[in-house]
């Protein structure tokens, strides 16, 4: 099996099949994230082959860890755009934190829901158990 790895003097370079395994993403993903700016443009080799670097690692692993966290890739998208402009994590920090609250809150809601769901099922399990009993008498 060739060796996917590139090695430059002072940075490792990556195909994108070892990125895609080394991060458990598709290959596709990978190239859909570039296609809507959430990662720079990567450098190609001369035959057109893509090769990433840590640095495109990392922001992977950060959108992974947004998406986790239930952010949009419109969400991202504006991010990404504030820190292009600015290109300081000063100016993209507050918004994350404001999205973020956004989540929570969000979260926090349907927590509350499911909260209330589940006494209206007990309450209603109780109440067919009662029915239950006195059919059997």
């Amino acid at each position: 099996m060739a060796r996917a790895t590139l090695r430059r003097a002072d940075a490792a370079s990556y195909r994108i099949g070892e990125l895609a395994a080394r991060l458990g993403m598709t290959e596709r993903t990978i190239r859909y994230y570039e296609e809507v700016g959430l990662l720079d443009s990567v450098k190609r080799l001369e035959g057109g082959t893509r090769v990433y670097t840590d640095e495109d690692v990392r922001r992977l692993k950060f959108i992974r860890k947004l998406k986790v966290l239930g952010l949009s890739l419109q969400e991202m998208a504006e991010l990404e755009g504030i820190y292009g402009r600015q290109r300081s994590n000063k100016t993209v920090l507050p918004r994350l934190i404001e999205v973020l609250d956004a989540h929570l809150a969000t979260v926090d809601g349907r927590i509350s829901e499911l909260h209330q769901l589940r006494d209206e099922i007990r309450s209603y399990r109780e109440h067919v158990a009662t029915r239950l009993l006195r059919a059997d008498r």
